[in-house]
């Protein structure tokens, strides 16, 4: 058994609408053996994870999993288990995972959802060595692998500070990506968005942040607006520190000028001795080392949001209590086994630390790490209470007397941060600081807030909810319009309008399209963009205010969706469908569940725009969260009658005109003939698609004024809408550039083309590789159906076929019937467009199929500016110039048995 490959599927997907790996698992030589044919399998396997009898499977009950493993069940299927139950051992519960068998046999997709996919996909590949273990009677040490695991996600996961912010960000609807592999975090899409690192918020003050560390200018500007601080001044020598300790008065605090997390700091020093250990101690932080006044009392922490107090703790520093029986150091050790206590800022506390600073304090009380202290006496490890060296909290938040909270927003807000962990040290804070001469020690950036999630004692406090609450006041949620776009033919085309419609409302709108990334109209970045990874780029984009979203087959398989909800889902159709027998997605109705992916995660207030004309596309709505909006070329259509009949909306076809319908409600937005895209209503693929981004537009609440404009105003030129039926003369022959590739663009192109009058048709044609053999055949009928004279050419994409295969499965068609007298091979898409130019005569009619959009339009445009006569035209220009010159049959033309090849 092998996993051949394994797919992080991001977004929404064909599985759930959360993230999901989908591995592809080769059963080999254990296809046919079930688990209760493999002696010893299943006793082996649920002795080492006794706790997978919590697993229901699809039986629903406790022990379900169990009873499917004495029946007999397959090794995708147990894989799939024993994943789960792995990443819930190591700490990372997760419920969903389906084993599916492929349309191959022995090989079985298996999903598991997934928080880190990097943690995922190590429990992943350790479950099929523990399964494979379990098979072959091998050692599988499962303390060892989980512990690991375990290790793995400690260091992978959000810290609790962020995790929290996180997590109240999605229980408010707020959308979150992770930016890298620490605690960058972006809430939010777009122009809404807002960006987290840890506590440090896109409003924190890199200013702000520099003072904070500055512990002596800290004091000194909090001082000045009257916060109770502590005196003291910078030294330059352990002798220094001592004369400030003597100018100051004993005891005192000694720390790095600039530094966080207590690094350094040493508290309530009283001789000589260590004054001097705790400077060089310090010294080994920062080179600026500060002595202070030490003030008696507990040391608390209030945390500052905003202009509020929002959580306050009383820290105590590390210790232990003797027993007379253990050392320090095993004593230590004992509190550090505690799961809760880690590394780093991963966990809720942090492990003591026996650093240089711990030793100065042991020997300060006369201990080493080696004495044993004698029963229930108290050794302290630091003298600083901070989390970050072993410190505990307890929370007080109910006990802060109002001057004390006011004191600590103005230190916050002196220092400029708009987060802010203060540190104060008081006797008592139910009284105000001035009355018991407590001071404010230090004001911090990116306060750790683990003290207030998870408190050794007392209230746990919502701080994550209150950071967010400051980012994203009440109603607002960080997101912008979203329309996504899907469908087998017609997508780019209704992207490209939806977006020049949205446009016309003054805010930026950001596309992607197989053409590539458009910002506010600027071309960002080329090639095919319509995968989750441009969507994601354009989400990303402070300056995007709206974002329209061609969502692409291949994507949606490779990665899921590149956001988690959208306003508008636009399918176009599915019909014959295209990229059949690609990723085991070998019928229509598997293909309409993948482009159902986007109709899966409207929102409930936002709309699935389905064509009503195509069943498989009409069958989504009853799969739609939000509402639906048809639209139809048949206002008789029994799918909209009876939407209608419902109150439903619907754009419709009717009499040469798009209308409106919201139940029995009609507005009449245009006549048809008043639309260029469809060129006067003849071309019956650009009503559809025209229809398709009325009803986006139109869901998305564009004003009646501007939809009508904007309508009426969307060109079918090659700038607007490259390589989707542009017209252009040539030489005065009439020339088609148009990028259909699968056989229902291209039986729509050829029953448009029936409208004009040319006698003589010439087609320039190729597909990709990855196309199935039948399909391939079936465009080749096509061709010869269509036109005269083909043009058959490949070029860079054979996606596995052998040079010339694709051309002669179009030939094997072709040779079934029909009117093309000429089939011609050519190497090349430029050349192939070179070689039929010089072919047609005046008079004639030429399709381009621009396989590569931008590579066949700058070849055409390169030879009109270097003087090869011709220009754009329009639909009803192109009719009467073949009208004028008919064509005439040359004598350069190859006899109907004759088929010509041309090599590059």
């Amino acid at each position: 058994m092998e996993i051949r490959k394994v797919l992080a599927l991001r977004g929404p997907n064909i599985w759930a609408n959360f993230p999901v790996l989908e591995a592809w698992v080769d059963l080999q030589e254990l296809k046919d053996s079930p688990s209760n044919a493999i002696a010893g399998f299943n006793d082996r396997l649920m002795a080492w994870l006794p706790t997978m009898i919590e697993h229901r499977c699809g039986l629903g009950y406790r022990g379900g999993f169990f009873e499917r493993l004495r029946d007999g069940t397959y090794m995708g299927h147990i894989l799939e288990h024993v994943t789960l139950e792995l990443s819930s051992l190591a700490g990372c519960a997760v419920g969903y995972g389906r084993a599916r068998e492929s349309s191959e046999e022995g090989v079985y997709k298996v999903a598991i959802e997934y928080v880190e996919e990097e943690f995922s996909k190590a429990c992943l590949n350790a479950g099929l060595e523990l399964c494979l273990a379990a098979v072959y009677d091998r050692p599988f040490d499962v303390a060892a692998e989980v512990k690991r695991l375990k290790s793995l996600y400690e260091n992978v996961r959000l810290g609790p500070s962020t995790g929290s912010i996180v997590r109240a960000a999605l229980a408010r609807g707020i959308p979150v990506r992770r930016l890298n592999k620490d605690s960058l975090v972006q809430l939010g899409y777009g122009s809404k968005q807002r960006r987290i690192c840890a506590a440090e918020t896109d409003r924190t003050s890199a200013i702000a942040e520099s003072i904070a560390q500055d512990k002596e200018l800290t004091r000194q500007l909090l001082s000045a607006v009257g916060v109770p601080v502590p005196e003291g001044r910078p030294v330059e020598s352990a002798e220094d520190a001592w004369a400030a300790a003597e100018e100051i008065g004993v005891p005192v605090v000694v720390k790095p000028q600039y530094g966080n997390q207590g690094r350094g700091v040493a508290t309530n020093l009283t001789t000589r001795e260590q004054i001097v250990a705790a400077y060089a101690a310090a010294r080994q932080q920062e080179r600026t080392v500060v002595v202070e006044r030490f003030a008696p009392g507990a040391d608390y922490r209030l945390l500052v949001i905003g202009d509020k107090v929002i959580a306050a703790a009383r820290r105590e520093p590390p210790y232990v209590v003797g027993d007379s029986l253990h050392t320090i150091a095993q004593l230590v050790d004992v509190i550090n086994q505690d799961p809760c206590r880690g590394e780093d800022h991963a966990t809720c506390l942090s492990k003591i630390p026996l650093d240089d600073v711990s030793l100065g304090v042991l020997a300060d009380q006369g201990y080493t790490p080696e004495s044993i202290p004698p029963a229930d006496a108290k050794v302290l490890i630091r003298r600083n209470a901070n989390l970050s060296t072993g410190g505990t909290a307890a929370d007080v938040t109910d006990e802060i007397h109002p001057e004390v909270a006011a004191r600590a927003v103005d230190a916050a807000k002196m220092i400029g941060l708009d987060i802010a962990g203060v540190d104060m040290v008081a006797l008592d804070v139910t009284r105000p600081l001035e009355e018991l001469r407590g001071i404010i020690v230090e004001v911090n950036a990116a306060p750790g807030l683990r003290m207030h999630l998870h408190p050794s004692s007392g209230t746990a406090r919502p701080v994550g909810e209150a950071i967010v609450g400051t980012l994203f006041p009440e109603g607002q949620n960080g997101r912008i319009p979203i329309a996504a776009v899907t469908g087998v033919n017609g997508k780019t085309t209704t992207t490209r309008f939806v977006a020049y419609l949205m446009g016309a409302t003054g805010r930026k709108v950001g596309m992607t399209c197989t053409d590539g990334i458009y910002i506010d109209g600027r071309r960002v970045d080329k090639g095919d963009c319509s995968g989750p990874q441009s969507a994601r780029s354009v989400l990303m984009n402070p300056t995007v205010d709206i974002a329209v979203l061609e969502t692409a087959r291949g994507g949606i398989l490779r990665a899921g969706l590149g956001f988690d909800l959208c306003d508008v889902a636009v399918v176009t159709n599915i019909g014959e469908g295209d990229h059949l027998g690609l990723a085991d997605i070998g019928t229509l109705d598997k293909l309409a569940k993948v482009k159902r992916c986007i109709v899966d995660v409207v929102q409930k207030d936002g709309y699935g725009v389905l064509n009503a004309d195509d069943p498989l596309v009409a069958a989504m709505a009853e799969k739609c969260p939000g509402k639906v909006c048809f639209f139809s070329t048949n206002p008789h259509n029994e799918v909209v009658v009876a939407h209608r009949a419902k109150g439903g909306r619907a754009v419709l076809a009717r009499d040469g005109q798009i209308v409106l319908t919201d139940g029995s409600t009609e507005t009449v937005l245009t006549a048809l003939d008043q639309v260029p895209l469809t060129h006067g209503g003849r071309i019956g693929f650009q009503v559809e698609n025209t229809l398709a981004a009325t009803a986006a537009a139109w869901c998305l609440n564009l004003p009646l004024d501007l939809l009508r404009d904007g309508v009426e105003t969307f060109g079918s030129d090659v700038k607007t809408v490259p390589g989707r039926f542009n017209l252009l003369e040539i030489n005065g022959a009439t020339v088609v550039i148009d990028y259909g590739h699968n056989a229902s663009s291209l039986r729509a192109l050829i029953a448009t083309l029936s409208q004009f009058p040319h006698h003589r048709r010439t087609v320039v044609y190729s597909a990709a590789g990855d196309r199935r053999d039948e399909d391939l055949i079936r465009q080749g009928e096509l061709l010869a159906e269509g036109f005269d004279r083909v043009v058959l050419y490949e070029d860079h994409y054979l996606r596995g076929r052998a040079p010339g295969e694709i051309m002669r499965l179009f030939r094997e068609g072709a040779s079934k019937g029909g009117r093309a007298k000429e089939i011609s091979e050519v190497q090349g898409a430029v050349k192939s467009v070179e070689t039929a130019l010089a072919m047609v005569q005046p008079g004639e009619l030429l399709v381009i199929q621009a396989d590569v959009v931008d590579e066949t339009v700058e070849y055409v445009f390169r030879q009109l500016a270097a003087g090869l006569p011709g220009r754009q035209i329009s639909f009803a220009e192109a009719v009467a110039a073949a009208s004028r010159k008919p064509a005439v049959a040359t004598p350069n033309s190859a006899p109907a048995t004759e088929t010509a090849s041309v090599r590059n």
